[in-house]
């Protein structure tokens, strides 16, 4: 019976052994799997990418400069209007009555004015008068023909008229100056009413109205916005947001294409007109403003709409050129790019290495220069180290799989009865 229980053991810990040493060599037999791409050669650009909003070249807010009802809107959403064509009008009533009264104060100060002058010439007269009397008595008092006091009397007399004359000059430069000051006010109550007419200031199409008739509007503290118009809406530009790290390769007047929502099978062209220097930051991405034109000849395009641009800065023809997802691979284990070749691709960051994937399934490393990209394929201006030519596959990506291979016979335990019945002895 104890010997029974030994052999059943003896069993138990071979069973175990060859589980153990089956699971290793299937553990062995797991390979990588590689994913490949092949080198191509063609054409590649190097493109920046980015949205923008369409806009027109000049648009114009037309705003009010009184305050007042709105009595009358000659046009609306899409009119079409020119340079000075009445738009809209606020009530003039009240400008009128305003422009009524300073015109009335005006003649009001214009008649005060003709008053001051005849009362100078009326005081100039006494003034004359005065004096010939002061004359006479002064003749006279050198005689001794009249009393000293009488000769007094007239020169006071004359003095005063004399004074009358100052008064009366004085009173006529202030009764000027408030004929200039009603006359500056006609000239304000004038404007004002002018102004509750609102014309147009240039030729162009209305693309927003922001009132109704019957709506009161206060220019109190700033002009209201009554009317935007956009000016040729034929010729059209594009607001580009670029990021900060593409705006160094825009060029004025490079090619530009950009499609919208609205024509997703249309593309349009245009060309840089200018790189504006004032910067935006929106958490922490700072962007420029690349300004775009383009004809718009059908006015198919409208103001405010998403425009997606593509602005190519660089081309290279029948040139060879590799998968991105070549350059991201990383191999875990032998035929890494020797110490040497490491440095020098840190130093230099257009230097990258690629891995070839060989006819036996080994991975050889590639080192070459980079050159331009399209974000999908990059080219290769130089091969360093290695061969590389077009149809060469070159690993992207890899994936361990179970490969589980045939047991050999050679292996102690392993095989048939013959080994158990060792054991059974």
């Amino acid at each position: 019976m104890k010997y029974i229980k030994t052999k059943w053991s003896i069993v138990a810990v071979v069973l175990a052994a060859i589980g153990t040493l089956t699971a290793f060599q299937f553990e062995a037999g797991k390979a990588p799997q590689y994913y490949t791409e092949k080198v191509q050669q063609g054409d590649i650009q190097n493109v920046v990418q980015a949205t923008g909003s369409i806009t027109a070249v000049t648009t114009v807010q037309v705003g009010s400069q009184v305050s007042g009802t709105i009595q009358k809107l000659n046009v609306d959403f899409n009119s079409h209007v020119s340079q000075s064509q009445v738009i809209a009008q606020i009530d003039p009533a009240l400008f009128q009555g305003a422009l009524l009264q300073a015109k009335a104060d005006l003649q009001d100060s214009i008649a005060n004015l003709a008053a001051a002058k005849a009362n100078l010439t009326k005081a100039q007269a006494a003034e004359a008068q005065t004096h010939l009397d002061y004359a006479r008595y002064d003749e006279l008092a050198k005689d001794g023909v009249v009393p000293q006091q009488q000769f007094d009397t007239a020169k006071a007399a004359w003095q005063s008229a004399t004074a009358d004359v100052a008064a009366a000059q004085a009173t006529i430069t202030q009764d000027q100056a408030v004929v200039q000051q009603k006359t500056a006010e006609v000239t304000v109550a004038q404007t004002n009413l002018n102004y509750s007419t609102i014309r147009s200031p240039i030729d162009g199409t209305v693309v927003a109205r922001n009132v109704d008739v019957g709506q009161t509007v206060a220019a109190s503290l700033q002009a209201p916005t009554l009317f935007t118009i956009a000016k040729d809406l034929t010729k059209m530009q594009v607001y580009v947001s670029t990021d900060e790290s593409d705006v160094g390769a825009i060029r004025i007047g490079q090619a530009v294409s950009f499609k919208v929502d609205a024509f997703p099978s249309e593309t349009f062209k245009g060309q840089v007109s200018q790189v504006r220097l004032n910067a935006t930051t929106v958490q922490n991405v700072v962007t420029y403003t690349t300004v775009v034109d383009f004809d718009n000849p059908q006015m198919k395009l409208f103001p405010g709409m998403t425009a997606y641009v593509s602005i190519p800065v660089a081309q290279a023809e029948s040139v060879v050129k590799i998968p991105n997802g070549a350059l991201r691979f990383k191999p875990q284990t032998a035929g890494q790019p020797t110490q040497a070749q490491v440095a020098k691709q840190a130093k230099d960051p257009s230097v990258a290495t690629v891995w070839k994937l060989a006819a036996d399934k080994s991975l050889q490393p590639v080192q070459i220069k980079l050159g331009i990209t399209d974000h999908t394929f990059t080219q290769v201006s130089k091969v360093m180290n290695g061969s590389l030519n077009p149809g060469d596959p070159l690993v992207v990506g890899a994936a361990t799989s179970s490969q589980p291979k045939q047991a050999s016979s050679s292996a102690p335990g392993v095989g048939g009865g013959r080994g158990m019945g060792g054991l059974g002895r």
